[in-house]
Formats: C-alpha cells, sequence, structure tokens
C-alpha cells in the first residue's frame, strides 16, 4: 500500500525551504476484513500498519556564482509507522530528471541534485534513472536527505524553486 506526502522544495536565496501537504488513502473493505480476520484468528495485514512522513528543509546556504566549491546542504524525511514495517521512500525527478535536476526561475534554471549519502554518490530517486529508493524498518526513523548545487553555474539573481513528490512504500 502506498502512502503519500508531495514535498514542495524551492531555493529562495540561501536556502531551501521544504513543505508538506498530504493525502490518504483507504480501504473501502478493511473494517469487514478485520472483523472476519478477528473472528477466523487470522492475522492482521501488512497494510492495517499507517505510516506518516514529514520533512525538513535542506539549507544550501548562499550560491556564490564565482566559488568553486559545491553548495552542500542537508535535510530529511521523517517516516513513522504505528506498528513495525518495512518501507521504502521514493522521491519523484522534479524538474529535469534524476540524473540533473534543476530549480527554476522563470525561464532560468539552477542545477542541483538530492543524494542518499553523505558521499553525494548516489542519487535519490525512485530506483530508475541511475537513482536509488532508501529503505527502513521498524515503527521509523530519520533519513537524512543530502544536496548540492554544483559550482560556478552562471544563473541570473533570484527565486529558483522545484516540487517533488515524497512516496512512502509499506
Amino acid at each position: 500500500m502506498h502512502r503519500g506526502k508531495a514535498m514542495t522544495i524551492s531555493f529562495d536565496g540561501p536556502r531551501v525551504l521544504a513543505t508538506l501537504s498530504a493525502w490518504r488513502t483507504t480501504r473501502s473493505a478493511a473494517s469487514t476484513w478485520l472483523l472476519a480476520a478477528t473472528l477466523l484468528g487470522a492475522s492482521l495485514p501488512a497494510w492495517s500498519v499507517t505510516c506518516g512522513v514529514s520533512a525538513t528543509g535542506v539549507n544550501f546556504g548562499s550560491y556564490d556564482v564565482f566559488s568553486n566549491v559545491n553548495s552542500d546542504g542537508a535535510g530529511s524525511v521523517s517516516v513513522s509507522c504505528d506498528a513495525a514495517a518495512s518501507y521504502s521512500i521514493a522521491i519523484s525527478s522534479g524538474n529535469g530528471s534524476y540524473v540533473s535536476r534543476w530549480m527554476a526561475s522563470g525561464a532560468h534554471q539552477l542545477a542541483y541534485n538530492l543524494y542518499r549519502e553523505a558521499s553525494r554518490s548516489t542519487i535519490w530517486g525512485d530506483g530508475t534513472g541511475g537513482s536509488a529508493v532508501v529503505s527502513g524498518s521498524g515503527t521509523g526513523a530519520t533519513h537524512t536527505v543530502y544536496g548540492r548545487v554544483p559550482s560556478r553555474q552562471n544563473v541570473y539573481a533570484g527565486s529558483y524553486s522545484d516540487s517533488i513528490v515524497v512516496t512512502v512504500t509499506y
């Protein structure tokens, strides 16, 4: 079963902010099945677990177009489940692709990417296009999102933004 939250990431000066809006899916026959399972002594299915997701923004600091140093930042995605469960966290490519994400300010673009580890070698995505998901188990954990804006981009001053969808599957 999938539970999803949309995470909007926007670049506004020195930091990237994350805002969440949620939706929930339900099973129409869930209560009937749970009653039957209880009467028959069956174990509850994995979809009886409820998980939630939240995020904190990735802060890149100030971007200097003349610097030879990448702008790195970190944020987090937290998963919390009401019972132990195995789960995976996928994030969308936003603008661009997993290999080349970008934030936009009107017609102008600023390249960046999101990674699973501090070395920034594995792109966090949905498992396609050279990306990988993040997996976890238990009642939840906080997973760090590592971001990088490559150095020496010739960009215009402005407010750059992108939208990323976070999907937790359990």
